[in-house]
């Protein structure tokens, strides 16, 4: 996979697919600019270069061309962020974008209007596909949010591009972060693995299990291995159907040599509330008419001690409701614990939306070493997939 530092971009226009897909609030304001912020160094390299840069993003799913997803409320944000008044076009194929493309001069910046005012985007269409790359002399793939759907602008795209493909920093740099726990990972390895579900997790701890030496199971999914090993959990969380498999897992780990640490106790409510009565249980014998939320002080211990041992640490998911003040404290607690680690010499790389907000929430997204800015394709490489927008680029 070839990178942007493989090429000099004088006088070239770069396709650039970006990841710009941003939270807006009913103003048009930008909630989360991370993710443009994230792609400022491969837009930078190639204008400083003396190339000029063409921009193709999404925003939210439209069902038709919708203008609170246009693109051009972003202009405005990026041209300080740029420092140069970015152009935009209305289309991001046809005669207005062909004719800004031919007039953009070396240094300058075109965004194009949203790709999935296109059906033909996320239907893969090679014609699409092939109208957009018409627009540029090379193309940069720099979303790595996107990289796990086979789209035209993503993946097929890069079929008309053979030998002028290459990967945006960004993108380059959340491949290199997924291998460093997976390949070339320093030991002891743990992963930090909460939510609601084990079923939307099982893929990824499968995946993962020859690779770590530690496994810290948190969050709502705990409760189904709590139960599955007869203990009592109330009115908590459970898949009823997934027990067996949660047996499965824990016996796979230890055929692995992998330690797997569930908590020990529970902050638990009577209710789903910020305003709840609670208390602290053990775990494994929480009183019917009562759920747990959050993990207990013990428990915070016990994460604590073994992420402080860890030289390699993967957090994806919460342990609690951290969304709700009452029940942030263990999320907050193990975050604590991971930037300490990070601080000590160990290596961390949060991903995954909920650990990725959680991170930011409490002040420690610049703590640890990594945040990934695509939840779900970070999920897809370790589960071991091959991703479109990668494969790709090869």
């Amino acid at each position: 996979m070839k990178t942007i530092d493989d090429l000099n971009f004088k006088n070239k226009k770069a396709l650039i697919r970006v990841d710009f897909n941003v939270p807006l609030d009913a103003s048009y304001n930008i909630l989360d600019d991370t993710r443009i912020r994230a792609a400022k160094p491969t837009i930078d390299k190639i204008l400083n270069d003396g190339g000029s840069c063409i921009l193709m993003s999404h925003l939210g799913r439209p069902k038709v061309k919708e203008d609170d997803f246009s693109l051009k409320h972003l202009v405005p944000f990026l041209s300080v962020v740029f420092e140069q008044e970015v152009e935009f076009s209305s289309d991001c194929v046809g005669t207005e974008a062909e004719e800004k493309v031919r007039n953009l001069k070396p240094g300058r910046i075109l965004l194009l209007e949203n790709l999935r005012f296109h059906k033909e985007e996320t239907a893969g269409d090679s014609d699409f596909a092939k109208a957009l790359a018409q627009l540029g002399d090379c193309y940069v793939n720099d979303a790595f949010g996107t990289a796990h759907r086979a789209h035209a602008s993503t993946a097929i795209i890069a079929d008309f591009f053979p030998n002028a493909k290459f990967a945006g920093y960004l993108l380059a740099s959340e491949v290199e972060h997924v291998k460093k726990v997976l390949e070339d990972n320093v030991k002891p390895v743990t992963a930090i693995i909460g939510g609601a579900k084990v079923s939307s997790k099982i893929t990824i701890i499968e995946n993962i299990l020859d690779k770590i030496d530690h496994l810290i199971i948190g969050g709502g999914m705990a409760f189904t291995f709590i139960k599955a090993q007869g203990g009592k959990i109330g009115d908590s969380l459970v898949e009823d159907d997934k027990q067996e498999l949660a047996l499965q897992i824990l016996k796979m780990a230890e055929e692995k040599n992998v330690k797997v640490h569930l908590p020990i106790d529970s902050i638990v409510a009577d209710k789903f509330s910020d305003d709840a009565q609670t208390a602290i249980q053990n775990i494994d014998s929480i009183d019917s008419g009562w759920m747990g939320l959050d993990v207990g002080p013990k428990t915070n211990e016990l994460f604590e001690q073994v992420i402080g041992n860890s030289k390699t640490i993967l957090w994806n998911g919460p342990v609690g409701v951290f969304e709700m003040e009452k029940f942030s404290n263990g999320t907050k607690s193990l975050g604590k614990a991971v930037a300490k680690a990070t601080d000590n010499g160990a290596f961390s790389l949060v991903g995954g939306g909920d650990s990725v907000a959680a991170v930011k929430q409490f002040g420690l997204a610049e703590k640890v070493s990594y945040v990934s800015t695509g939840g779900g394709a970070m999920l897809e490489m370790l589960e071991g997939k091959t991703l479109p927008g990668i494969a790709a680029l090869a």
